[in-house]
């Protein structure tokens, strides 16, 4: 049997700035690694390595990272599994599909397992993230949330073409400061690749669930091509070490310029 870890793992730091990282765990308890189909036990939408991208780049910033499976349930999904992006192909609470469309289980969840796996699981990520987040506002008057992902960069279910480098959302502009969102762009912009706010992917639950301005808390959402950093986007989905080390350089910058900007923020 596989160990089981904690389901969130939490590194306090003493800045503004909160990383949260709900997509890059691999683990899977036993019960349910054999209910997944041979494609499914692929993991291929895991968020690879993007822990690894980020790590040290910002000295103090606090990180909130679920050490399960996205196929487990997925922590970047509200607890009613209400759709992201209406009338648009996406993915679920607990996925039947992978972002290709194609199932993963050979028996699929039962409204029982989904109520489960939100105990277990969603609920103890989402209530470190809160705790962590009432911690940094209640020291520094704001907290600002960088919601850490990244995705295939061609995946004809979910979009057409081929993804942006740099995909920044903040839900249209509603869940941080305008300065936030303009301090990314610029420096996505300053990379000369391609880049997009608000497109495709606009922040997902995570985002738009916590980001309140008005009460001092931000929250933005970075989805990266996974052609950024990747050696290739299919197995084994190793980390390309040249391609990650152009990538810390903005990205470095980009988490700099939103500490830097937290005093201005405070309410």
């Amino acid at each position: 049997m596989s160990a089981a870890p904690d389901p969130v793992e939490v590194v306090r730091g003493d800045n503004s700035v909160i990383l949260g990282l709900p997509h890059t765990g691999t683990w899977l308890p036993d019960d349910i690694l054999f209910r997944l189909n041979e494609r499914g036990r692929t993991l291929a939408d895991t968020d690879w390595h993007i822990h690894r991208l980020y790590a040290d780049l910002l000295p103090g910033a606090t990180t909130v990272r679920a050490s399960f499976h996205r196929y487990v349930i997925d922590a970047n999904r509200g607890p009613e599994d209400e759709s992201l992006y209406p009338g648009q192909n996406t993915t679920g609470l607990v996925p039947v599909t992978d972002f290709d469309g194609q199932p993963i289980w050979t028996e699929p969840p039962t409204p029982e397992d989904v109520a489960d796996r939100l105990a277990r699981f969603h609920a103890p990520y989402h209530a470190a993230l809160s705790a962590e987040i009432e911690r940094v506002r209640a020291k520094h008057g704001v907290a600002i949330l960088y919601d850490c992902h990244s995705i295939r960069s061609v995946i004809p279910f979910l979009f057409e073409g081929v993804l942006p480098d740099f995909n920044i959302g903040t839900a249209n502009g509603t869940s941080c400061a305008a300065a936030i969102e303009a301090a990314a762009q610029e420096v996505a912009a300053a990379t000369g690749r391609p880049w997009v706010v608000n497109g495709r992917f606009r922040g997902g639950w995570t985002t738009r669930h916590y980001g309140r301005p008005q009460d001092g808390v931000h929250a933005i959402q970075m989805e990266l091509a996974q052609s950024t950093h990747l050696a290739t986007e299919a197995p084994p989905f190793d980390l390309d070490p040249a391609k990650a080390a152009a990538m810390r350089k903005p990205l470095g910058e980009i988490l700099a310029r939103l500490e830097a900007l937290a005093p201005e923020l405070a309410p």
